[in-house]
């Protein structure tokens, strides 16, 4: 584990949880520091277990079956902490909707059918 790993859990453990707020971030390379309130990104907020099964998840390519394995858990008990994990985060919208000039494209290669495309250009708000 390197020593900025170590320092993170330290401080999620010091924490236990409990909503923090950082007030000056240091680029280490450039010596530049930025002063003011800083949010800790969503997966920082996670207590120190819960991050590193989210990043064993992630190194498992999303594995469910390599997950069981590691932990040594059942698949229900994998789903379960996924689910409470993933209703502590927020998400953001990754598909937003495609644009007019997308779907005629896409109708003109024949992707989809015009029937489709209606169909998309009408669900579009």
């Amino acid at each position: 584990m390197t020593e900025e790993t170590m320092d993170w859990q330290e401080l999620t453990s010091l924490t236990r949880g409990r909503p923090f707020v950082v007030e000056r971030v240091r680029l280490a390379d450039s010596g530049v520091a930025i002063e003011g309130e800083f949010e800790l990104p969503q997966l920082a907020q996670l207590s120190v277990e819960d991050q590193v099964f989210v990043t064993a998840f992630v190194r498992c390519h999303g594995s469910i079956k390599e997950m069981e394995r590691i932990f040594g858990v059942s698949y229900p008990t994998i789903k379960g902490r996924l689910k409470r994990i993933s209703e502590t985060l927020d998400f953001v919208e990754t598909d937003p909707s495609p644009s007019r000039a997308d779907i005629i494209d896409r109708l003109r290669r024949g992707e989809i059918t015009a029937q489709q495309a209606l169909s998309e250009l009408e669900g579009r708000s």
